[in-house]
């Protein structure tokens, strides 16, 4: 025959169950977090580097454009002028990766169902009161 448990072995028990239940949640929050975290430090990382890019583009551009005003004509200029176009140009580049990467990082999704799903479980377990 089936031993019965008394309420205060039944309270005690849901109560381990909800703590474990808890405890399963923050784990689930830290591994999601940790991964979006990465995804924001890459995007970071590349929108930093298109800076520092960007920077180095103004510098060569106003150097060429200090040079065509010195020299009017002379070809040094043109060179400069590449270089800086160039820069500009991968400056762009990793402007637009970073912020693509930076798009695609999410919140806790799975934790968030996970409870939503536990919510929804308690409140059809748990008899009205009133």
């Amino acid at each position: 025959m089936a031993e019965k448990q008394t309420l205060g072995s039944l309270v005690s028990g849901v109560g381990e169950d909800i703590s474990t239940l808890v405890r399963g949640e923050i784990e689930l929050v830290k591994a999601e977090l940790a991964e979006s975290a990465r995804s924001a430090g890459m995007g970071t990382g590349l929108l930093v580097g298109a800076a520092v890019l960007g920077f180095l583009g103004l510098i060569f551009v106003l150097l060429t454009l200090a040079w065509v005003l010195v020299a009017l004509g002379l070809p040094t200029w043109a060179g400069f002028g590449i270089v800086a176009l160039l820069l500009l140009v991968v400056t762009g580049i990793l402007a637009l990766l970073g912020r693509n990467r930076l798009q695609k990082v999410k919140g806790p999704e799975l934790t968030q169902a996970s409870i939503a799903k536990t919510k929804a479980v308690l409140q059809r377990s748990t008899p009205d009161v009133g």
